[in-house]
């Protein structure tokens, strides 16, 4: 998308990032032991840190992934905030607790607690990295897109950006600073999306929206005359040339020496073209937005309805409405969503986003993106099955949110802490559904980057908005990648140079190893979030979710609740599901596709993977015990 600057939003960006490293810098005074460091010395008030685990949890995937999965593909994006919330049912019930009275610092600290095992330290910290880092990619994604229509920067700038203070944050102070952060982006968040809501409903629905003086593109309709199978003439414009995709024809128009692309349709007999949107990229690099150069912004932000249905009648318009009248009179009405095709034009290479008119209750319904229906491919329903187990078990396995525990006092301010997330999460949830159906409306769609969906939404109701939302959004971003930054430095500073290795460090050279740590960690997540821009960062932390719920959650479940657990069995089922998870991912057909080649020659087709990582996982520590003779007696939870 092409975007101007915004100063104001520039100057809340500034003011608030200059606030957080504030923070970080006052607590830095504080932070001398290695349990100030990686657990904030275990003092964290229990609301404090339950604020805070929302504020670490909703993540960029939650609200700039979420909103856009909504917007592009309706009910089916809110399957992951079903999952997402699901998640911390298994946390509250089976995890908060125990885990507390087991750990210290680290994940790796509670699953060796009864069996000092050199084999858990390693496969538990390396299981650590690498659940983080997939976490981290769609954070620092997710944090290039925003900063590109705050400040105008390219996308690489943003990822640098996040890197750089976060890991600021991180070397300052540790998990003191990172804990108030988070506490105060996941209220600031909550509160702002309400706002955002409140904003939509009161708005209502429109079949042309118009926002702060914009008025939205009208894409342009053509009769057309075809003659076996080619068009041959368009009204007032001439013909360049056509190509067929998939059963499909996309014709390319020339009017004033501009080329613009259009799909072909029958309409009530007749032939017509209908306006797209396109990327077109020469052989020398150009490259042509609606067949004009990016200075002349001729690319447009879209999503409309096509139809509304409001108590029985087709209207332009609905004024306010209430929050089940705004989804009921959606699920009876008609929207303009956008779909990517892309071809070759002979040297040129051609994205094209062409108009799919798709009835209301088809948005609110299960299916445009996972196909589980009468008809759905086996390896659909497979794939449907495995990210909806990730969801809900992985949650439970994340890193990042396990280390939160030991920053309370006490068990039972443990559990209070997660059921406050829970109310938290849970409120946050349900407002996606109206920001993610807000911006599939409202003409606030940037096709090229799904993410941008709630603060482009925000924008439309106003630059203030914008400005704050999008501070926030990035507060979000820095909050969790925090987190995640200081689950990664314990994993090498305390679990591997520690305790692997044997090292004996004092206080302040623990602290230093986790701050070391913090910069390489931070450098490795930059280049990995350059380099998987574009996608969807919901999608990116599904798989996240897909590794932790396979390495980790068989171990913890396994220790706490089955006496004959073997130090083999865990470490061996961390092998296997970190294993098995990375090598269905890496030959998914989304990465098959990043490599540059035909996703439908995959190996499989099974992007997520839990479906087959997380039973073999349990398989192999269950199996592994029985075969070893245990060392020490695990004490049940």
């Amino acid at each position: 998308m092409i975007y101007e600057i915004s100063y104001q939003a520039l100057i809340f960006f500034v003011l608030f990032v200059a606030f957080v490293l504030w923070l970080s810098f006052y607590f830095a005074r504080k932070t001398k032991s290695a349990s100030s460091y990686y657990a904030a010395g275990g003092q964290i008030h229990w609301a404090v840190n339950g604020v805070a685990f929302a504020g670490d949890y909703l993540s960029a995937a939650s609200f700039l992934g979420i909103c856009g999965m909504i917007a592009t593909v309706g009910y089916d994006g809110f399957l992951y905030s079903i999952g997402f919330l699901a998640g911390w049912i298994v946390a509250l019930f089976l995890i908060a607790e125990p885990l507390k009275r087991l750990g210290k610092y680290t994940f790796t600290d509670a699953l060796n607690a009864n069996f000092k095992s050199r084999a858990i330290t390693l496969t538990a910290a390396i299981s650590t990295l690498i659940v983080s880092m997939f976490y981290l990619i769609p954070q620092m994604v997710g944090a290039g897109d925003l900063v590109t229509p705050l400040l105008g920067l390219p996308h690489w700038v943003g990822v640098v950006l996040v890197g750089i203070v976060v890991i600021v944050i991180v070397a300052s102070a540790g998990m003191t600073s990172t804990t108030y952060v988070q506490f105060i982006k996941g209220g600031l968040l909550i509160v702002l999306s309400t706002v955002l809501t409140v904003y939509i409903l009161k708005n209502g629905l429109s079949l042309k929206p118009n926002h702060e003086g914009q008025n939205y593109h009208e894409f342009v309709t053509i009769p057309a005359q075809v003659s076996n199978g080619k068009v041959t003439q368009a009204e007032g414009w001439q013909v360049v040339s056509q190509q067929e995709v998939k059963e499909k024809t996309y014709v390319k128009l020339s009017q004033n020496n501009v080329g613009r692309w259009f799909s072909l349709s029958d309409k009530d007999g007749q032939a017509v073209l209908t306006e797209a949107l396109s990327i077109e990229e020469g052989a020398n690099g150009t490259k042509l937005y609606n067949g004009e150069p990016a200075v002349n912004g001729k690319f447009y932000q879209v999503g409309h309805m096509n139809k509304i249905m409001l108590d029985g009648k087709e209207v332009e318009s609905t004024g306010a409405l209430s929050p089940t009248k705004y989804l009921s009179t959606i699920e009876k009405s008609e929207i303009t969503r956008f779909s990517k095709v892309s071809f070759k034009d002979g040297d040129t290479n051609v994205d094209l986003f062409v108009q799919n008119v798709t009835p209301g209750k088809n948005f609110m319904l299960p299916g445009l993106k996972y196909k589980i229906g009468k008809g759905a491919s086996v390896w659909s329903k497979m794939d449907f099955i495995s990210l909806m187990l990730a969801l809900f078990l992985g949650t439970a396995s994340l890193p990042h949110i396990l280390i939160r525990y030991y920053t309370v006092k006490s068990q039972r301010d443990a559990r209070k802490s997660t059921i406050l997330a829970i109310a938290a999460i849970g409120a946050f949830y349900v407002l996606t559904l109206f920001m993610g159906v807000g911006a599939a409306v409202n003409g606030v769609m940037d096709v090229e980057s799904s993410n941008m969906a709630a603060p482009l939404l925000a924008k439309a109701f106003g630059v203030m908005l914008f400005s704050v939302i999008s501070a926030v959004a990035f507060a979000t971003i820095l909050g969790t990648v925090s987190g995640l930054i200081i689950a990664s430095s314990g994993a090498i500073a305390h679990d591997l140079i520690e305790n692997y290795f044997k090292i004996n460090l004092d206080e302040a050279k623990k602290v230093r190893a986790g701050k070391i740590a913090a910069f390489a960690v931070g450098a490795l997540a930059i280049a990995l979030g350059i380099a998987f821009k574009g996608m969807n960062v919901s999608f990116l932390v599904g798989w996240a979710f897909s590794v932790a719920a396979s390495a980790n959650l068989p171990a913890i479940l396994f220790l706490l609740f089955w006496k004959k657990t073997t130090a083999k069995g865990i470490s061996a089922s961390i092998i296997v599901g970190v294993a098995t998870s990375l090598l269905i991912i890496l030959t998914s057909p989304t990465m098959w596709g990043r490599y540059g080649l035909d996703p439908a020659t995959a190996l499989h087709q099974l992007d997520n993977p839990a479906i087959i990582s997380f039973p073999l996982a349990v398989i192999t520590v269950w199996l592994v015990s029985l075969a070893a003779k245990p060392k020490t007696i695990v004490i049940s939870a």
